[in-house]
């Protein structure tokens, strides 16, 4: 029996209307979303996660602290969209947003 390959796709945003930047705000020293990225890398499900953004500063915050990152479309209506455009590219079995 062939083990499955399990994706990770963290779906992120600049432009929040309820708190823009959240992502990359400070949490002891890292963004918000270097520790997303760093619990789910070491949950050991994944055989890759991905950072999903349409914002050039999450790009460039996530390539920084050695991310996996890809650019999406801007005109994604949710999270779940823009996981689904990064998940089309990557050969898997099954994708956890």
């Amino acid at each position: 029996m062939t083990a499955q390959r399990i994706l990770g796709v963290i779906p992120s945003r600049y432009a929040s209307t309820r708190l823009p930047g959240k992502p990359l705000l400070d949490i002891c020293g890292k963004t918000m979303l270097e520790h997303v990225y760093r619990r789910a890398a070491a949950s050991g499900i994944f055989f890759r996660v991905v950072i999903a953004t349409d914002d050039e500063r999450i790009f460039a915050a996530a390539r920084k602290f050695g991310g996996d990152v890809t650019m999406t479309r801007t005109d994604h209506p949710d999270g779940s969209s823009r996981v689904a455009e990064v998940a089309r590219s990557i050969e898997t079995d099954y994708v956890i947003n």
